[in-house]
């Protein structure tokens, strides 16, 4: 399966389609699509010029992200993996900026 994924226009954020043809930011909400149905729903997407920037089809089984950019999704889900700003934030941490 695949689903679909962006970078909203207005604030930069990883954005996935949902079912409705709209975008989430969360990727549990995200539609699968099947190879034979993955063409139409990225070329709406891809038509959606104002909204997003950037889609493109990734691997998902079930409801965890897979396939060969597996690592490269996980940092776009999850953020850094240098360590987190917002677990510094949380602790207090005066140098970080969110």
């Amino acid at each position: 399966m695949k689903a679909i994924t962006a970078n909203r226009l207005e604030d930069g954020r990883v954005v996935y389609r949902d079912a409705k043809g709209g975008w989430t930011q969360h990727f549990e909400d995200a539609a699968r699509y099947s190879d034979d149905a993955l063409e139409n729903a990225l070329e709406a997407a891809l038509a959606e010029e104002g909204a997003v920037v950037g889609p493109y089809a990734i691997d998902v089984e079930g409801a965890a992200l897979s396939g060969a950019k597996l690592r490269r999704e996980s940092i776009r889900l999850f953020g850094p993996t240098a360590g987190s700003t917002r677990e510094a934030a949380k602790q207090g941490a005066d140098h970080v900026q969110i």
